[in-house]
């Protein structure tokens, strides 16, 4: 439903491979958890958000 609307769909929680390639497969856009980052304090954001690329 959210494609039809052209939403994004965004996964919380993901802590592993499986999981995240389980998503990707779904057609889930965004994911975030344990997986990609534990999580940081603010003066820390930076350097977590540059480890990966972003996706237009």
């Amino acid at each position: 439903m959210a494609k039809n609307m052209n939403l994004n769909i965004v996964a919380e929680g993901v802590e592993s491979e499986e999981q995240q390639t389980y998503l990707v497969n779904l057609g889930c856009d965004v994911h975030q958890g344990y997986y990609f980052s534990r999580p940081v304090p603010p003066s820390e954001i930076t350097v977590v958000a540059n480890k990966y690329p972003v996706r237009a």
